[in-house]
């Protein structure tokens, strides 16, 4: 595999769709790396466009076909990964491949694609605003919610394991800081 990549994990509700979403608009030399998953479609949701909603069984076998980049079961029953066959895609167009993942996706795809990579933690003051944030979207019932925060105490921990870390407390100040970190990876 060659290319340039940009990895932009957090833990849930701390805003990292919203700033991939701003770059991909802002820079033509970007393009958005669609994940497979085995979890169920929202009703906003576009399959090819906000994921590759597929069946556990598709899943698993392409798994067994190493055809994934990168995977984890996330939740219970819902997988998530990378294709490779959407990345390739993407740097035979001459671009640099944008991924919005969970922590431990972002860890791993930052090992496999090493220097050409540069893998951006998005924190928040702290945890009561990641819940405030899941609240407010309506996605989420109680027991999935208390789930998203539990996971999200852990993902903090692990801001060590990425090149950068982005502080998304006030979301123009991110998004300027963040527009700075695609342009340090162009020019590399």
């Amino acid at each position: 595999m060659s290319g340039k990549a940009l990895i932009f994990s957090a833990p849930s509700g701390a805003g990292k769709t919203t700033i991939v979403h701003h770059l991909l608009g802002k820079f033509h030399e970007l393009a958005f790396s669609i994940s497979a998953t085995t979890r169920p479609k929202r009703k906003y949701e576009l399959d090819g466009r906000d994921y590759y909603f597929i069946s556990e069984p598709d899943f698993r076998n392409r798994v067994e076909n190493d055809e994934l980049l990168e995977w984890e079961e996330v939740y219970d029953g819902a997988c998530y990964g990378t294709l490779n066959e959407e990345v390739e895609r993407i740097w035979k167009e001459g671009k640099v491949v944008v991924f919005d993942v969970d922590v431990v996706g972002g860890i791993n795809l930052k090992k496999k694609l090493g220097v050409k990579s540069m893998a951006v933690f998005i924190a928040v003051k702290d945890v009561e605003v990641l819940q405030t944030r899941l609240a407010k979207r309506d996605t989420e019932d109680e027991a999935s919610l208390e789930e998203r925060v539990d996971k999200a105490l852990h993902e903090m921990d692990s801001q060590d394991k990425f090149d950068r870390v982005l502080v998304n407390n006030d979301l123009e100040t991110a998004l300027y800081d963040a527009e700075r970190m695609v342009i340090e990876l162009l020019r590399k």
